[in-house]
């Protein structure tokens, strides 16, 4: 059964009709303060239409226009979530470039065990306790497909 379009909708159906990883939302939370999802006990988000709106805009700045975050939190801050949330924009402004792509780096292959060995990642200092439970949430899903990878090619 279809939910009302002014339905609240958990972080689980945002992120599926949405096709992002739930950590993506939860992240984006912490950059953009104009997604104020609803928290129940325990901490359970529900996201309004407007919230919903929102994010779809986000993510067809950041996805699909190619802007950076703050490229994306100077528009919102200089237009308002309205006009961001409504419009298409005409061409990207100058702002500062995004960081090239980490490099890939070779997995090791440890003898004894035959895994791939991701290489340590170390937080910088100052990173704050979420930028690092995202990095950890990342490095965790980096594995899994390595993981998935060797378990293909074994095959």
């Amino acid at each position: 059964m279809d939910k009302s379009p002014d339905a609240y909708r958990t972080i689980s159906e945002v992120a599926v009709s949405m096709d992002l990883p739930q950590h993506v939302l939860r992240f984006w939370e912490t950059r953009f303060p104009q997604i104020k999802p609803l928290k129940r006990g325990g901490g359970r988000r529900y996201y309004r239409p407007e919230d919903v709106e929102l994010l779809r805009a986000i993510k067809r700045l950041l996805y699909g226009h190619g802007y950076t975050i703050k490229g994306v939190q100077k528009m919102l801050r200089d237009q308002g979530i309205q006009s961001v949330v409504r419009s298409e924009p005409a061409a990207k402004p100058a702002e500062a470039p995004a960081p090239a792509p980490l490099a890939v780096r070779e997995a090791r292959v440890d003898p004894p065990m035959g895994e791939p060995v991701a290489p340590a990642l170390k937080p910088k200092p100052g990173l704050g306790k979420s930028e690092a439970a995202l990095l950890r949430a990342l490095l965790m899903d980096l594995r899994e497909a390595e993981r998935l990878l060797a378990q293909a090619r074994a095959h």
